[in-house]
């Protein structure tokens, strides 16, 4: 009678291009899931930021792209959008047969496809699609995965517990569908920012609350607008880096991306400013916006 051996026996080997955020998130829930070996190279070399969460996970941080390679199974790409393409076209003639590259960047489709063609093996290169913040969940985090090796992919990596979902062997695939989603997902942070900044100014946001609470009783706005602003503030120019790739995505679709691209103006100049706000702190976190920016604003130029 067959068996079907489970990934746990003999667990992929991973590398991390880009160990910030996400990286650390996922290479820290898979280390706990049963992954064994994890490398990761990142520009920022063994600064205190890549280094300390490296040390803490166990996970073997290199001075090259070569070292960080070497031994691995599948490499995940985890860099900044406008990196993405020089990272995947610097990794691609390093890799060695059976080795796979797991684009996650938040880029759009014509970008990855892009990337991809960088790549002569069937099935070298994965499309991933991260769905959701990665904290709390981690390597949990919903994903989807495009292209000739998805379904491999989701086989080992569901294994250790990735909720991963198929979205075709078409690079791309994945890609598109969280962009056109960051459409509304990021879009509605801009405007929850500028509406309530407004509201806040004019002294009638408890008008506004109550207002927008019976219009959409399902949401619970006092906890939404605080919670939308941190974001912004707390990964805006992440976000706005995002955007862009979205509004070029709209662009390869032939649509106009004029409300996304003044949803790129409002989380960069929010994400710019040196503030850590958290929910908790409520509305009073526009105050502390409003300051930043007036003081912004008479600083010379």
């Amino acid at each position: 009678m067959l068996q079907t051996v489970s990934p746990r026996a003999n667990p992929p080997r991973l590398c991390f291009i880009g160990f910030g955020e996400a990286g650390q998130a996922f290479a820290g829930g898979l280390l706990e899931a049963g992954i064994v070996e994890i490398s990761a190279f990142d520009i920022a070399g063994t600064q205190e930021r890549v280094r300390k969460p490296a040390e803490r996970l166990g996970v073997r941080l290199t001075n090259s792209l070569d070292a960080a390679l070497a031994g691995a199974d599948f490499v995940f790409s985890a860099v900044t959008a406008a990196d993405s393409l020089d990272a995947a076209r610097q990794v691609a003639p390093r890799l060695v047969s059976g080795q796979v590259f797991v684009d996650v960047n938040s880029v759009s489709p014509g970008r990855k496809r892009e990337a991809a063609a960088a790549f002569a093996a069937p099935g070298a290169y994965l499309d991933l699609a991260i769905m959701a913040p990665v904290h709390p969940k981690r390597h949990a985090t919903p994903c989807l995965v495009a292209g000739e090796a998805a379904e491999r992919f989701i086989e080992i990596f569901g294994g250790f517990g990735m909720e991963l979902g198929p979205a075709g062997p078409q690079i791309g695939s994945a890609t598109i569908i969280k962009m056109v989603r960051s459409v509304m997902v990021k879009g509605l942070e801009a405007l929850t920012y500028e509406c309530f900044m407004a509201a806040r100014v004019a002294g009638i946001d408890p008008l506004i609350l109550d207002s927008l609470g019976r219009s959409y009783p399902g949401l619970d706005w006092p906890k939404v607008v605080p919670y939308n602003v941190s974001r912004m503030l707390q990964h805006g120019v992440r976000r706005a880096a995002e955007m862009r790739e979205v509004a070029l995505t709209l662009r390869e679709l032939g649509i106009d991306p004029a409300v996304t691209e003044g949803v790129v103006l409002q989380q960069e100049r929010l994400g710019r400013l040196p503030l850590q706000a958290e929910p908790e702190d409520g509305l009073a976190m526009l105050d502390a916006v409003r300051s930043a920016l007036n003081r912004q604003a008479s600083e010379p130029s």
